[in-house]
């Protein structure tokens, strides 16, 4: 793939395996990183992880041995490792100036990716990663025979266990005691963890196993294709999980994504429990049971119901552009207890700025054992305080062609009405929001990753939902 061609999304470059990302391209990314890093700080340290996709250890060889030749010191994750478990290893390394995790987190197994992180964890800001892009235009002017033809000196590269001061921290941040109470007056806690396949794999089950709980791991192998799962904690892909959970009588599921740093939840119904929701229950137990304070981040395509719990709490909570990376942004201005995102992304800065489906799994769990109630009561207690809004994602898998036309035109995309609804409002920071009366929305985006049209929706009806992605719909096609 040429280097004027590769362009990095909202959260790193991804591409097919095979078709666009091969070693060929992967080297050319990894040079034209290392070649950053190497003029902001020579001889530094830079992290590389990898998930469970096919050839990413060997990827990941490939990498550190292109950012090796760039004179640079790179310490390699001897097994696969959880996206956030990459970021606690950087931030905790006082030479490490970034990090890279290959993964392409939530995307098909078909795709693989290269995350570039920051020297506390956190993601990789917009300058940098067009810092990147710049050096990838100059590698195109280079002859490939050149660019392939690197040297590197083996004692440069370090492979070593990233996974257990990660398993550790968490172990750390928990309050294990108040789990084990529960645990010995309940008589026991059974979940099912559903890791798709992805990096979270074993990790969290340990985790929990070490607390008491009684853990059914499912889809918890090694396998590249995985298993024909896309691997987002999301509906249909958790429908495996609700069955089992419901099956074995088990309290709560947790399933995460392909490289563990997304979580959605089960309840004990075998009821889907979103991220909007998860986000809340962690922020008021961190506020209510922890005592702790700070903003509450989320990005545009999140429910409002954060805003209302956030006010009951007496925290600010601040709406950003989609993407972590901008509630990276927030948590380094600091005050931040909590920043998470539709998708399940979901992080704390106090532990690490990243997302991280291990720890709010393990927070869920802490929390049902101080309150002593089920998931699905802690659910029923939250929509009794702030409401129940009827909320949905529908994902446009479209031509190319008509994506980009929608992101040449949406400016000119005004309605009065949508639906038979007045627009009271619409922001235009990422994709195109409609804003509604009584807390109801529409949100068009394109995809940074993929070649799709995402359109969101939150109401107070589900007829009202149905309506509203309709003519979302509708919108994109008739423009």
């Amino acid at each position: 793939m040429p280097s004027n061609e590769i362009h990095f999304g909202t959260d790193g470059w991804r591409a097919v395996i095979g078709a666009d990302f091969t070693y060929a391209s992967l080297r050319r990314v990894a040079l034209a990183a290392g070649r950053v890093w190497a003029r902001k700080e020579p001889a530094a340290t830079i992290v590389v992880g990898y998930d469970t996709r096919f050839q990413a250890g060997a990827f990941a060889r490939a990498a550190a041995e292109v950012l090796a030749s760039c004179g640079l010191r790179v310490q390699l994750s001897d097994a696969y490792i959880p996206t956030p478990g990459l970021c606690y290893s950087v931030a905790q390394n006082s030479r490490a100036v970034g990090g890279v995790q290959l993964t392409a987190s939530h995307n098909p197994a078909e795709y693989l990716g290269f995350k570039v992180r920051m020297s506390d964890g956190g993601a990789s800001p917009v300058e940098f990663t067009d810092e990147i892009e710049a050096e990838l235009l100059a590698l195109s002017r280079e002859i490939p025979a050149e660019i392939e033809s690197f040297v590197f000196d083996e004692k440069l590269i370090e492979t070593t266990d990233l996974v257990s001061p990660y398993l550790d921290s968490l172990r750390a941040f928990i309050d294990s005691e108040n789990i084990a109470n529960y645990l010995e007056k309940r008589g026991g806690l059974s979940v099912v963890v559903d890791p798709l396949y992805g990096a979270g794999q074993s990790y969290l089950s340990r985790l929990l196993c070490e607390l008491g709980v009684d853990v059914r791991e499912i889809h918890g192998e090694l396998n590249p294709g995985f298993g024909g799962l896309h691997p987002e904690p999301i509906p249909p892909w958790t429908q495996t999980a609700s069955t089992v959970v419901v099956a074995n009588k088990a309290a709560a599921g947790f399933v995460t994504d392909g490289d563990a740093d997304r979580i959605g939840a089960i309840d004990e119904e075998g009821t889907f429990v979103s991220p909007h929701r998860i986000i809340a229950l962690v922020a008021q137990h961190l506020v209510e049971d922890r005592k702790l304070s700070g903003r509450i981040i989320k990005t545009l395509s999140t429910s409002t119901t954060i805003d209302r719990l956030g006010a009951l709490l007496g925290c600010v909570v601040v709406t950003t552009p989609i993407g972590f990376k901008w509630i990276y942004a927030e948590m380094l201005k600091g005050d931040v207890l909590i920043g998470g995102e539709e998708s399940g992304g979901i992080g704390i800065p106090s532990h690490v700025r990243e997302r991280d489906g291990l720890l709010m799994a393990l927070l869920l769990t802490e929390m049902m054992a101080h309150r002593s109630k089920t998931l699905k009561e802690l659910v029923d207690d939250l929509v009794a305080q702030v409401g129940y809004m009827y909320y949905r994602r529908d994902d446009l898998r479209l031509e190319l062609s008509v994506k980009d036309n929608f992101v040449a035109n949406q400016d000119k995309v005004d309605p009065e009405k949508i639906a038979g609804r007045t627009v009271i409002d619409t922001i235009r920071t990422d994709g195109i929001k409609f804003l509604f009366a009584n807390d109801e929305w529409l949100l068009l985006r394109p995809s940074g990753t993929e070649p799709l049209i995402r359109v969101y929706a939150e109401t107070n009806t589900q007829e009202a939902l149905d309506e509203f992605l309709a003519a979302g719909a509708s919108l994109i096609e008739t423009l």
